[in-house]
């Protein structure tokens, strides 16, 4: 390397240490007491979208009889995220050789379902042989 390069490498590395010195530490003069504000760039349009979203998958696992009861579901732009248990004595899926999974694979089948769902993300427990497990 010629010195003129290592000279350019070296004022762009001293130049970068001294630009994250000056912006960290708890001490610095230019660090706001309040936090901003966080602006989201979801619209209002996309968060009626997700709430619509949300209502029609409460409402088709509610009706599922295959499906144990007690889900959360939260949708973002479209993104489902399902938490809850999967352990159900009377369900349909767990009456499937294998038990782990059948129930997961009939509510994602559902929630697949509903015009708008991008995709399913899922935080389910199995019982307490089986650790949680998200997908």
């Amino acid at each position: 390397m010629s010195k003129t390069t290592l000279f350019k490498c070296g004022v762009v590395f001293g130049a970068s240490l001294l630009m994250l010195n000056s912006c960290g530490g708890e001490n610095s003069s230019t660090m706001s007491e309040s936090p901003l504000p966080v602006v989201s760039n979801i619209s209002d349009n996309e968060l009626a979208i997700d709430e619509r979203i949300k209502a029609q998958v409460e409402s088709a696992v509610a009706s599922a009889k295959d499906l144990p009861s007690g889900f959360t579901v939260q949708v973002t732009e479209g993104i489902v995220l399902i938490t809850g248990s999967v352990v159900c004595d009377g369900c349909g899926g767990m009456r499937t050789p294998g038990n782990i999974g059948t129930i997961q694979q009939s509510l994602g089948g559902v929630v697949r379902a509903i015009p708008g769902v991008m995709s399913v993300n899922f935080d389910l427990s199995y019982g307490p042989n089986y650790p949680a497990r998200t997908l």
